[in-house]
C-alpha cells in the first residue's frame, strides 16, 4: 500500500465518523505536499463540502483533528484554505523505509499469468540501410518501455517487424546489379547494413541524374521523375519478387542476409533484444487476403484502375490506398495482416507501436479499418508516437547519405567518455581493462539516458557532448551517484548496517526527504508504465541522484560517531544506490559500482 493510498483509507474512516456519509475513494484526493508548505501530504477539501455542509477551512481543521486523534501515524496538520497539510511522525517514516528494506524486488510487481498480455513492436528496420540516430530513439524507446510495463505486473512481449520488402528494398538492389561489380562485405571489409546502404544512396544520385538528363532533353521533371529508367527498373524488380522470380528471389535472400548480421551486430552493442521478429515478406499476403474478404463484403472498394480503397470520409479522415493497381500491397496491407497474426498468437490486451509522429495518420486509418473489418480488439492498438530527433547541425536524410550511423555514434560515445574521464581523472584508480568496460557503460549511459529523458512527444536535439557531462541531468552523473554509494559501503564493510531503523536515528530532514523519494519508487513506475513514458522514470533517477549528492555533501556517513545514525545512513545509502539500479535498468541502462 502506498503512502496515498493509507492516508486515503484512514481519512475516508474518520470523514465518515464526522459526517455520517461513507465518501467514494476517488473523492479523497491526496497529493505531495507542495515544497513551499509544511507537511508531507495534502488532502483536498472542496469535493467533500456537500458532506460536511461547512467551509473548506472548518473541513480541514475538523478532518485534521479527527486524523491526528484517531491515527497514530499522523504528527500533526496545517491548513491553507481548502488544503488540508498532513505531517507523518518519524515512526511511520522508519516504517516505510524497514518495508522498503524487507522488499528484494522494491518497486517491481510480477505478472499475473492471467492478464492478457501486451506486445510492444519497435525498431521496424528497413533492410536497405543501416540503423542510425532515429531508429536509436524507436530502439530504446521500445525496450525501456518493455521492461517498465515488464516491471509494473505487465506480460511483455518485444517484436520486432522488419521491412524486408517493396520499393525501397528493390532500388538498393537494382543499383547494386547496375553498379556493384559484385561487392560484398567480405570484399570490402564493410558491415552489411553499410554496404546495402551504400547502394540506396548511389540509386538517389544515379536517378537524380537521370531525371537532369530527361528534364535536359525537353520532358517535364514530373514525368522525368517517373520515367527515369533506374526507377522503372526498380519497379520491374519488385514485380518479379512479388512472383517469386526466382533469380531476383536469391538476390533479395543475399543482400538482406546481409543486412541482418549488420543489425544483429547493432541490437548487440546498445544491448537490445526482441522475444521474436516478424518479416514482412511473410505477413504481407495474409493482409491481401484479407483485404481482398473486405472487398467481397463492400468494406473496400475497387477502382476502374482495379487499385482498392476505403473511404473514410465520413470518419474525418480520407480515401485510403489498400493495394495498387498493379495488385502489390502497401504498408497498412501488411499491418492490417500481422494485427490479425499477432492477435491470434497471442491474445494481447493492448499492442503498442513505436513509431514516430509522422505515421499517426497511419495508425489512425489502421485503427478505424480493423474496426470497420469487425474486429473487436482493434481499440487495443496504440501507437506510441515519439517526435524527431536530430543534431545540432540539423535534420539527416537517409536517401542523402546524411545520417547519423548508430555504430558509429556508440563508438563516439565510448570514446568520448574515454576523453572526458581521463580528462577529469575519473577512472585512474582502474585497471585498464576495467576501465575500458567503464567507458562502455557510461557512453552507452549517456546515450540512452540522453534520448530517453526526454518526453517521447517531443522532437529532441541530440548534443553528444552535452549528454556526457558528468554534472547535471545526464546519464553519467547518476551513474558516479551510484558508483559513489558503492564505494561508501565497500569501505564501511566493517560498519555493519542496521537491520532495523529506528525512528531516533532519523535527525534531518534532508534524510526525510531521501525515504519519501525511495517511497515514490513503485508510483513513478506505475504512472511511467500507464503514460507509456520512460522520461518519468529518468527524470526521477535524476533528482534522487541529486538529493543523495546534497545529502553525501552536508552530513557524515562513515564518520558520524553515532553508530545508530551511522547504520540508519548507510542502510539510507544502500536502499538509494538499489533504487538508482533498478530506476536506470528500466531505461537498459548498466551503472558502474566503481567509477
Amino acid at each position: 500500500m502506498s503512502t496515498e493510498q493509507f492516508i486515503q483509507g484512514k481519512a475516508q474512516g474518520v470523514i465518515e465518523d464526522l459526517y455520517g456519509v461513507k465518501p467514494d475513494i476517488s473523492l479523497v484526493q491526496i497529493q505531495k505536499t507542495r515544497k513551499e508548505f509544511e507537511g508531507d501530504y495534502t488532502l483536498v477539501a472542496f469535493p467533500l463540502l456537500k458532506m460536511s455542509k461547512k467551509s473548506p477551512e472548518i473541513t480541514c481543521r475538523e478532518i485534521g483533528e479527527a486524523l491526528a486523534k484517531s491515527c497514530p501515524e499522523v504528527k500533526g496538520f496545517n491548513v491553507v484554505k481548502g488544503f488540508l497539510n498532513i505531517s507523518l511522525s518519524l515512526e511511520y517514516w522508519a516504517n516505510v523505509l524497514n518495508t522498503i528494506i524487507a522488499n528484494k524486488e522494491f518497486g517491481f510487481k510480477q505478472a499475473n499469468s492471467n492478464d492478457k498480455p501486451v506486445v510492444v513492436e519497435f525498431s521496424s528496420p528497413n533492410t536497405n540501410k543501416p540503423l542510425h540516430l532515429g531508429h536509436v530513439r524507436n530502439n530504446l524507446l521500445g525496450f525501456s518501455i518493455s521492461r517498465i510495463l515488464e516491471k509494473s505486473g505487465k506480460r511483455v512481449y518485444k517484436v520486432n517487424l522488419v521491412n524486408d520488402r517493396g520499393i525501397h528494398i528493390c532500388k538498393s538492389m537494382i543499383a547494386w546489379l547496375k553498379l556493384g561489380n559484385g561487392e560484398t562485405p567480405e570484399t570490402t571489409g564493410k558491415k552489411g547494413d553499410h554496404l546495402v546502404g551504400d547502394y540506396y544512396v548511389r540509386f538517389d544520385k544515379e536517378y537524380k541524374a537521370e531525371i537532369g538528363n530527361l528534364v535536359a532533353q525537353g520532358m517535364a521533371e514530373d514525368e522525368a521523375k517517373a520515367k527515369a529508367p533506374i526507377l522503372l527498373q526498380a519497379q520491374e524488380l519488385l514485380r518479379k519478387w512479388e512472383a517469386k522470380d526466382p533469380e531476383t528471389i536469391a538476390l533479395w535472400s543475399k543482400m538482406n542476409g546481409w543486412v541482418y548480421d549488420g543489425f544483429e551486430k547493432t541490437y548487440s552493442s546498445l544491448g537490445i533484444s526482441f522475444d521474436k521478429t516478424y518479416y514482412e515478406s511473410q505477413t504481407y499476403l495474409l493482409g491481401k487476403s484479407v483485404v481482398n474478404d473486405g472487398l467481397n463484403r463492400g468494406v473496400f472498394k475497387q477502382k476502374d484502375d482495379s487499385s482498392v480503397w476505403i473511404d473514410l470520409t465520413a470518419d474525418g479522415l480520407d480515401e485510403k490506398l489498400l493495394l495498387r493497381a498493379d495488385g502489390t500491397s502497401v504498408y497498412i496491407t501488411q499491418d492490417i495482416g500481422t494485427a490479425i497474426e499477432r492477435f491470434n498468437e497471442f491474445k494481447f490486451g493492448e499492442h503498442i507501436y513505436v513509431v514516430g509522429n509522422e505515421q499517426e495518420y497511419h495508425f489512425q486509418v489502421l485503427k478505424l479499418i480493423m474496426k470497420k473489418l469487425g474486429y473487436d480488439w482493434s481499440d487495443a492498438l496504440y501507437h506510441l508516437s515519439y517526435g524527431m530527433v536530430q543534431l545540432p547541425e540539423g535534420k539527416m536524410k537517409s536517401r542523402e547519405g546524411t545520417v547519423v550511423d548508430a555504430d558509429d555514434l556508440v563508438s563516439e560515445m565510448v570514446n568520448t567518455a574515454r576523453e572526458m574521464a581521463e580528462e577529469l581523472g575519473k577512472l585512474d584508480d582502474l585497471e585498464s581493462e576495467e576501465a575500458s568496460q567503464v567507458y562502455q557503460t557510461v557512453g552507452l549511459g549517456a546515450l540512452k539516458y540522453f534520448i530517453l529523458k526526454v518526453d517521447p512527444k517531443k522532437n529532441m536535439t541530440f548534443n553528444p557532448k552535452e549528454s556526457i557531462d558528468f554534472n547535471g541531468n545526464t546519464g553519467p552523473f547518476i551513474q558516479y551517484t551510484h558508483a559513489r554509494i558503492r564505494s561508501v559501503l565497500r569501505k564501511a564493510d566493517n560498519l555493519a548496517p542496521a537491520i532495523t531503523i529506528k525512528p531516533e536515528n532519523i535527525n534531518t530532514s534532508k534524510e526525510l526527504d531521501l525515504i519519501q523519494m525511495i517511497n515514490l519508487f513503485p508510483e513513478t513506475v506505475g504512472i511511467s508504465a500507464e503514460s507509456h513514458n520512460p522520461a518519468i522514470i529518468a527524470n526521477y533517477a535524476y533528482e534522487l541522484a541529486k538529493e543523495y549528492n546534497q545529502f553525501y555533501h552536508d552530513f557524515q556517513i562513515l564518520k558520524e560517531a553515532n553508530p545508530g545514525i551511522r547504520s540508519f545512513r548507510l542502510e539510507l545509502s544502500h536502499q538509494i544506490a538499489e533504487v538508482l539500479k533498478r530506476s536506470m535498468w528500466l531505461l537498459g541502462i548498466d551503472v558502474p559500482d566503481k567509477m
